[in-house]
């Protein structure tokens, strides 16, 4: 079955946020990661970062909204199918995120695949003094409804 997403490669989607102590400890409190880096003051400078860094998978939780972004913006175009994460593949950090850094989700249509009722996007998140931290692609699917 073929689907119509309704999308336009080359079309973007941005969310922006400053990660906050709350940030940390929620996500610590959710996950069960309480890995000294993120949680002890003490313990992270005597790191090479010198202070606390954000969870890896907290920075990359921001591209959810990015892709819900978009997943919205289909549906109200019209897409007769339910848009699905399929997940992210090739997932870099290249950059650590501290707290009270304000970071830009970006999330960028590349491939639109009608067939397989897929999209394929560039997902990155950049910290407020144009560093990218993140790096990766997203793969959404169009699935029927019932």
């Amino acid at each position: 079955m073929t689907f119509e997403t309704h999308l336009k490669v080359g079309e973007k989607a941005e969310f922006s946020k400053t990660i906050g102590e709350t940030d940390i400890a929620m996500f610590s409190g959710m996950t069960g990661d309480f890995d000294p880096i993120h949680v002890n003051e003490h313990y992270a400078r005597t790191t090479m970062f010198e202070k606390r860094i954000a969870h890896g998978c907290l920075v990359m939780g921001l591209l959810s909204t990015t892709a819900s972004m978009m997943s919205r913006r289909s549906v109200e175009r019209g897409a007769k199918g339910v848009p699905v994460s399929l997940g992210y593949d090739k997932i870099r950090f290249l950059k650590p995120v501290f707290i009270d850094d304000t970071l830009t989700a970006r999330y960028t249509v590349e491939e639109i695949d009608p067939e397989q009722a897929r999209n394929r996007s560039k997902v990155e998140v950049v910290k407020q003094d144009g560093e990218t931290c993140l790096v990766g692609t997203h793969i959404m699917k169009w699935v029927p409804r019932a």
